[in-house]
This record gives C-alpha cells, sequence and structure tokens, in this order.
C-alpha cells in the first residue's frame, strides 16, 4: 500500500495550497516558486485522477475530495512534526556537554571517560577544550565545567575534586643514567622543565620558591626547558628531558604508571586554594545525564585523591 502513495513534495504543496487558499501563500511557506507549487499540484491530480482544486481568478477552493485529502495530510504532517520535535527534544536529554581545560582533558579527563560512556552508550557526550569561561545552557550550550581557579563562581555551584600539591617529578629513565637525584641540592646538576603559570594570571609555585622551601641555594631557576602549556612540560620530563614540578592530579595516572616518578619529597600547596572544581549552575542537574555524569566525576576524583593520599604518605616515610 504504501508504495502506491504520491510524492510527500507533491502531499506537502496540495496541503498548503488548500489550507492557505493560495498558491503564492504556499509557496512563501515551502520556500519554492508558485510554478513548482502549481507543478507539484497537477502531478497529484493526475496521479490520482482526481480535480483537487477549484481555480478562479481570484480564489483556490479544495473541491469535495481535495477537502477529505486536505484534511488527513495535514493531520498526517502534524503527527509527524510532533515525532520530529520529541526526537530533537530526546536527543538533547541524551547529549552532554562538558568545558574542561587542555591540561586537565588530556591528562585526567579523557583517559577515564570510557569508563562513563561504558555505562551510558546511547549518550552523546560532547568534550569543549577550553580555558575561557563557559556559557552554560541552551541548546548546543554547556551543561558542566571543569575549571581551575579558587571556587568563586557567582550563580553557580562549584565543588572541589581535587586538593592540589606541587612536587618534582622526572622520568625513571633520568635517574638511572644519572646524575644522581637524591637530595634538593642534587638539581644543580639536572636541566630544569619550567610551566609559566603567570601568562594565566595566576601566581604558581615554580622552582625558585620550591628551591627556596627546600632550603637550597646555589642553583639557576631560570636554566632550562620553558612551555607555556603544562601537558608539554609533563611530556618533556616523561621523555627524560629533565626534571619539571607537577601539579599532583595530572601526573597522578603517569606516576601510577611509572611513566614518572617522584624522586624528592618535598611538596607545596596550591596557593589562594586553587583546585580543580566542577562547575555548574543549579538547574544543570534535572537533566538526568548531567546528574550521572556529576556523581560518576566525584566518584573517580575521590579514587584518584586516595591514591595521591597513599603515594604521599609513602613519599613521607
Amino acid at each position: 500500500m504504501r508504495r502506491q502513495l504520491p510524492a510527500l513534495n507533491a502531499l506537502r504543496s496540495f496541503e498548503a495550497v488548500a489550507r492557505l487558499r493560495s498558491f503564492n501563500r504556499a509557496a512563501v511557506e515551502l520556500g519554492v516558486t508558485p510554478a513548482a507549487v502549481s507543478h507539484q499540484v497537477k502531478v497529484l491530480e493526475q496521479q490520482l485522477g482526481l480535480s483537487l482544486l477549484s481555480r478562479t481568478s481570484r480564489l483556490v477552493e479544495p473541491t469535495r475530495a481535495g477537502a477529505g485529502l486536505c484534511a488527513a495530510v495535514g493531520e498526517a504532517l502534524d503527527g509527524i512534526a510532533v515525532a520530529v520535535r520529541r526526537l530533537a527534544g530526546r536527543r538533547i536529554e541524551d547529549r552532554l556537554v562538558i568545558s574542561t581545560s587542555p591540561s586537565l582533558a588530556a591528562k585526567w579527563l579523557v583517559p577515564r571517560l570510557e569508563n562513563f560512556t561504558r555505562l551510558h552508550a546511547e549518550a552523546e557526550v560532547r568534550i569543549d577544550v577550553s580555558s575561557d569561561l563557559a556559557v552554560f545552557g541552551g541548546e548546543g550550550g554547556i551543561d558542566l565545567a571543569l575549571r581551575f581557579g579558587a571556587g568563586g563562581y557567582p550563580g553557580l555551584v562549584a565543588e572541589q575534586l581535587f586538593n592540589e600539591m606541587i612536587f618534582p617529578v622526572c622520568s625513571p629513565r633520568l635517574l638511572r643514567r644519572g646524575p644522581p637525584l637524591l637530595e634538593p641540592a642534587d638539581l644543580r646538576e639536572h636541566t630544569l622543565i619550567h610551566y609559566d603559570w603567570q601568562a594565566q594570571g595566576v601566581v604558581w609555585p615554580d622552582w625558585q620558591s620550591w628551591l627556596m622551601a627546600a632550603g637550597v641555594t646555589g642553583v639557576d631557576t631560570e636554566r632550562g626547558l620553558h612551555f607555556t602549556r603544562s601537558t608539554l612540560a609533563l611530556q618533556a620530563a616523561i621523555d627524560g628531558q629533565g626534571v619539571a614540578l607537577g601539579d599532583s592530579t595530572l601526573v597522578a595516572d603517569d606516576l601510577a604508571a611509572r611513566r614518572l616518578v617522584q624522586p624528592l619529597a618535598l611538596s607545596l600547596e596550591a596557593p589562594f586554594g586553587f583546585a580543580y572544581h566542577l562547575v555548574y549552575p543549579p538547574a544543570a542537574l534535572e537533566k538526568p545525564l548531567a546528574r550521572d555524569f556529576r556523581d560518576w566525576l566525584l566518584a573517580e576524583a575521590a579514587k584518584t585523591k586516595r591514591r595521591l593520599d597513599r603515594r604521599a604518605a609513602q613519599a613521607r616515610s
């Protein structure tokens, strides 16, 4: 039966003309020319062998047969429109947009993301990598954001994920090939890898402040490799090019996999309460998928924190 149905374009053109009583108005609604609409209606009438419209110089009226067909086609098109709107609404519910900084995305979130998507195979998860302020809400807008800061986000919920500590890290290969790195003063013989946090407007522990805390003098804290991305600085350390100051969260997986080691025990706390936070508007958790992601993320952060606490205790002993 369905194979005998007229073309949808012909049915749409006829329904618009019959409803609006005008070829011109139907053409405007459909975004085509009046001639194209007229052609589609003629094709439909020829296929059915019926006159569907009564044309006069000023009016277009549906015939008795046309009026019945117009009502049936209009009802069908309305049903299709409702179904499409429902699908669009469901798609928004199944879509999750997460904004995060490049470093946290690369070093922590993305390696764990499969654990979440495996639980939500139907979800469309989008990761928006940016250090800019997130624009929440709306179709295509951000649902949740992972941000590094002091936690002051007016009008938003901010849940702290980790307690950040800063300490030296290097490749195990660097320690094997020497020179020794058993105490802070040994850094005089090693290449220092720098990450310029001040470029982001944040005063962050650097080699000068770490060596000062360690009571070491006589080290040129400007020499070595300088990077404006923490991921590049850490990759240089993984490649054995020197010793970097690692952010505990960003190096957690590299330490666990022994791509990096912590050769010296001294750690500095992140200044001014700076830490990674999950940030979102209060209404965000009304979306079930966003609520599930929030719960999953906090659980993953707790696992990382426990691992870091165990490692810190081992480093102190």
